[in-house]
This record gives structure tokens, C-alpha cells and sequence, in this order.
């Protein structure tokens, strides 16, 4: 997938102003319309142009994009960075496309704007939304925090800024990612004496290296020496609830998934932590390391490649 530069396709400066994208998209929108341009090209690019102003339009949408077209050009391969839109709170009526909405479009936006079809009659306030990353522990005991949001609006010249507003929240213990918390009344005000909107938080775990999520199962990384695998021993490991005592029985071998039952995200029922077991050899950096290997290569009559030799 091409990452897509919108301000390339107005042909216009990224410091433009939601009155100025407005002018070019109209312009642009008459120049490319297919019952009004009949080059072959014409239809794609009125719907390339209707895509791009149903992202530069909207200060939320523009924002958040912003943020992403910083590292990468027009035409670059792209694939959008893990949570890339964590912290930006949306509105309900996120940056619909009603079109044929190019892939790019789709695995950024696609999310919100389906979400958005469920907004709500006009004396009620909108649904806002957003996405909040926690750490892997606090799904596990369950925590307060306090939690920044980033929510896009114009100014007086027409230019995006950042508001921010703090909100302390209650992270429920074995709360999974992908799952909502709903913030009653904190999205955005009823007209008149309807009520607000609420704010919903879909919940995403920061990135941490020792740890994988699958669901209520948790997965960790074991690396043994070959003599802890081959001999079996007693460890003391880290795990997101504590530390645990691991017997790693003798001949174990890589890739075996040692299970701890019901050590995994809290649920009914609770999900398992896997120790994923790696064998890492040691480097032999002196005389008598490297003694120590030729002895071991006297010792054993064992090949591992003998499967691949028929």
C-alpha cells in the first residue's frame, strides 16, 4: 500500500487553512467532474479529491493525519504505525467517505467512519471517541489513571490546533484491547436541553517487548543455554501478575510452550501465560570456552541437520 499525500492532491501548502482547502476542493471538484470533464482519468481523480477533502476537512481527522504523513512521502510504501491515532479524541461523525475509498483511506479511517454511523438524533450530543494505550499490568489488577486527550479544532485564522483535556478513569481488572469504555456524558454537549453525548475509550496496550497478547492468553519469550534445556532447573520469572518459581523440565526443546493455567488476562474464565522456550548458545571468546565446545562435539554423537539429509 502507497501512502497518500492529500495535500499533494490539492496542490496545496500543509499550513493551508480549512478555508482555503474548502476553496480548492470546490475548484477541484468542478474541474475533475465527471459530467462536466470527460478525460479518461477525470472520474478517479474527482473521487481522489473527494477522499482527500473528506480527511482535510475535518481538524480531528486532518490532526491525527498529520501526525502520520511526518514520516513518510507521497508514493512511499506504507502500513500504518501500531496505534497511530492513540490519544486523539473524535467526534462521532469521523471523516465519512460515501465512495469507492482507496485501501489507504480504509486502513486509516475506516475504523471511525463505520463508527460513526451509529451517531445519534440532533437534540442528543455526539459520541465522541478514542483510543487509549495501558499498560499490560493495569488489565491485570485493574488501576486509576489519569489519561491526556488531543482534540483537534480551528482557530481564528482557520489553522488546526490541540486542545487538551485530562480525564481520571477506572481501567477494569482483565479488561481486553479492543474493548470500550464508555465515559457517560463526556462527549459532546445536547442542543439545548439535550443531553450530552458520551465518550467512548477503546482500549490498546503500550508496546512492550517481553510480553504478546492473544485475547486472555499472554505469551513470553524463554530463553534457556543449552544446558538449562538439556538438564532441566528451577527459575524465577517475571510476569505481569508477580514473579513465579518455573521448573523447565529436562530435554526441553525450542519452541515448546511451557503453560501456566489461568496466569493469564483475569476473565471467566481466565486466559493462560505461555513461556515460549529459545535456546541461545553462548559465544566462546577464550582458549577455554572454545575447549569447552570441542569437548562437547567429542562428547555427542548428534547431528541436527540428519532430518534434512533424508
Amino acid at each position: 500500500m502507497k501512502f497518500k499525500d492529500y495535500y499533494e492532491v490539492f496542490g496545496i501548502p500543509r499550513t493551508a487553512t480549512q478555508d482555503e482547502i474548502k476553496r480548492t476542493y470546490r475548484k477541484l471538484a468542478r474541474k475533475y467532474h465527471p459530467d462536466v470533464n470527460k478525460d479518461p482519468d477525470a472520474e478517479m481523480r474527482f473521487k481522489e479529491v473527494g477522499e482527500a477533502y473528506a480527511v482535510l476537512k475535518d481538524p480531528e481527522k486532518r490532526a491525527a493525519y498529520d501526525q502520520v504523513g511526518k514520516r513518510w512521502k507521497a508514493g512511499e510504501e506504507f502500513q500504518p504505525p501500531p496505534d497511530w491515532d492513540a490519544g486523539f479524541e473524535f467526534r462521532g461523525n469521523g471523516a465519512e467517505f460515501h465512495g469507492d475509498a482507496s485501501d489507504f483511506f480504509e486502513a486509516l479511517f475506516g475504523r471511525q467512519a463505520r463508527a460513526a454511523q451509529g451517531a445519534r438524533g440532533h437534540a442528543r450530543g455526539q459520541d465522541h471517541h478514542a483510543k487509549v494505550l495501558i499498560d499490560l499490568e493495569d488489565a491485570y489488577r485493574g488501576a486509576k489513571r489519569s489519561i491526556t486527550l488531543r482534540m483537534p479544532a480551528s482557530d481564528a485564522q482557520g489553522r488546526v490546533v490541540l486542545q487538551e483535556r485530562k480525564l481520571d478513569i477506572t481501567i477494569p481488572k482483565g479488561i481486553r484491547a479492543g474493548q470500550h469504555l464508555r465515559l457517560a456524558g463526556q462527549g459532546e454537549p445536547g442542543l439545548g436541553a439535550g443531553p450530552a453525548g458520551d465518550l467512548f475509550l477503546e482500549v490498546a496496550f503500550n508496546p512492550d517487548p517481553r510480553y504478546r497478547v492473544d485475547g486472555r492468553d499472554v505469551f513470553a519469550n524463554l530463553p534457556l543455554t543449552p544446558w538449562e534445556a538439556a538438564l532441566g532447573c528451577s527459575l524465577s520469572l517475571s510476569t505481569p501478575e508477580g514473579p513465579v518459581q518455573l521448573t523447565i523440565p529436562a530435554r526441553t526443546a525450542a519452541g515448546r510452550q511451557l503453560r501456566l493455567k489461568g496466569k493469564g488476562l483475569p476473565g471467566n474464565p481466565a486466559g493462560d501465560f505461555y513461556f515460549v522456550v529459545s535456546i541461545v548458545a553462548p559465544a566462546a571468546d577464550n582458549d577455554a570456552q572454545k575447549a569447552a565446545y570441542r569437548a562437547l562435539a567429542d562428547t555427542f554423537d548428534f547431528d541436527p541437520r540428519a532430518v534434512t539429509k533424508g
